[in-house]
């Protein structure tokens, strides 16, 4: 690949037992540019055999992986995060190569992949049991806490770094192996984190990489083989509830980042300009495909239109188009169906009288693109109000009384991130307590944030990840009870 550094990361291969798998029985499939729809790679279409080799030999690794010493583990983690730093630029090229997301939001991403890795190297030595008074004066009681085994990562495209270190970094810190399978669309970006953590010394076997689009054949025995302890998965609440069922046949221990329906509340006392600038982050980063992105901006009726006018300008001066184009704040889209989705929803809501401020159709540039859009006048019954749209597409929800934000905010199955802008401290406390969400930015459109728990309640996941919480997901708590301690 001819705009990397170190070319050595371009690896069109499955990473199973420390070797590069590149072909396979099954054939290859195709990985396309969603800006130009130009060939990238051939890559080998991996399935059941490929797949049960790469659990086995996470398993046989996994045997002398967790007797090392947290200090060494931590170690060649640290290592594998310095590596990170050290080829950030192309780590960001490939990621837009495949994803299409603009070169700088791409560095970011790489940022924030990296400070997980950095953040569980220095947990794997914190990780601490308990010692518990005893019923009797000759026993003692211990709990220890150890590593759950070899885990499944399941990831998604939109995030093809932060979401593999944010899974296997912990993972790898507590002492486990872990089988990574990243979408189909986005596996180049896994594969060159594949070759740095060869590069790191990390040992053959603890760290598998698995290709191909045969989702399903590939899923289901990551669920379902008994050598898996664990799964962790991100990605929709659908796939979610299929990947939960087949786990549940082997008991395994699961952690799941689901969809989300993100509301963003702007009251009528909040810094406008402080409220823009975090709307314009959280709905359009990562041309809105994101799992965090604000889906209803609902906003208090004494500040509507001023703000509706602000976010219409600001998003008509939005640059649009290739990633690696200088300049560039909204890529395209990962692919043609989720243009029609966007689509779809912006239909639906003007059908039923929202009125476009900006943007509103296909852009220019064709194929993936997408105007970053702007619709005003969306009531709750929309479908683009119900629906994670997954896109560029911003509706404006009115409402007019606090008590009514917070109910619309919460009549959503999902509840993973909510947003809200205000000066009162009162009113503050009061909303933040009352949504239903695992997390809520206040003030702000950025909260990701390696030391803070990810995550979130009812439809929307399982477990959290980051922060001091996150390698608790890939232990397991063991009680011994000793007794006979009495005196000699």
């Amino acid at each position: 690949m001819d705009i990397l550094n170190d070319k050595g990361l371009w690896r069109p291969a499955a990473l199973i037992d420390g070797e590069w798998v590149t072909e396979t029985p099954h054939g290859s499939y195709e990985l396309l540019n969603p800006a130009t729809g130009a060939l990238l790679a051939r890559l080998p279409r991996c399935q059941e055999a490929e797949t049960t080799r790469a659990i086995e030999s996470a398993d046989a690794a996994f045997r002398s992986w967790r007797e090392t010493t947290a200090k060494h583990r931590a170690e060649l983690i640290n290592r594998w995060y310095q590596l990170m730093v050290e080829h950030k630029e192309d780590l960001a090229r490939i990621i837009t190569l495949e994803e299409g997301k603009p070169l700088t939001e791409a560095r970011g991403e790489m940022d924030y992949a990296s400070s997980f890795v950095q953040w569980f190297a220095e947990e794997a030595k914190r990780v601490r049991g308990d010692v518990i008074p005893a019923p009797k004066t000759t026993q003692r009681i211990v709990a220890l806490k150890q590593p759950v085994g070899v885990c499944a990562a399941i990831t998604p495209w939109n995030f093809p770094a932060a979401m593999i270190t944010r899974k296997a970094a912990p993972a790898l810190a507590a002492g486990c192996t872990v089988v990574v399978k990243p979408a189909s669309q986005t596996p180049m970006t896994a594969f060159a984190l594949g070759e740095l953590a060869i590069r790191a010394g990390i040992p053959r076997g603890v760290f598998n990489v698995i290709s191909g689009n045969d989702t399903r054949i590939i899923g289901g025995l990551l669920t379902s083989h008994r050598l898996v302890r664990k799964v962790t998965f991100t990605g929709s609440t659908e796939v979610g509830r299929v990947l939960l069922r087949q786990s549940a046949e082997t008991i395994k221990k699961c952690s799941m980042e689901l969809g989300g329906n993100a509301p963003l509340i702007v009251f009528d006392d909040a810094d406008l300009d402080l409220a823009v600038d975090g709307v314009m982050n959280a709905k359009y980063r990562n041309t809105g495909q994101s799992c965090i992105a604000a889906n209803r901006v609902l906003v208090q009726d004494g500040i509507y239109d001023a703000l509706a006018a602000r976010l219409a300008e600001r998003t008509r001066a939005l640059k649009v188009g290739n990633g690696l184009d200088e300049g560039v704040q909204i890529g395209p889209m990962i692919d043609v169906a989720a243009v029609a989705k966007v689509e779809a929803h912006l239909a639906d809501a003007v059908a039923g009288g929202a009125t476009v401020l900006a943007g509103g159709r296909r852009h220019a540039l064709g194929g993936a693109f997408f105007e970053p859009t702007v619709v005003a006048g969306v009531t709750r019954e929309m479908t683009i109000a119900r629906e994670e749209t997954f896109g560029p597409l911003m509706p404006l929800v009115r409402f007019q009384t606090d008590a009514e934000a917070i109910e619309m905010a919460n009549d959503s199955e999902f509840g993973l991130a909510s947003y809200l802008f205000s000066r009162d401290a009162a009113r503050v406390w009061r909303t933040a307590e009352a949504l239903e969400s695992g997390m809520v930015g206040i003030n702000t459109g950025l909260i990701s944030t390696e030391v803070a728990p990810f995550g979130g309640v009812k439809q929307s996941g399982l477990g959290r990840e980051g922060s001091h919480y996150g390698i608790d997901e890939y232990l397991e708590i063991k009680y011994m009870c000793w007794d006979g301690l009495g005196a000699a």
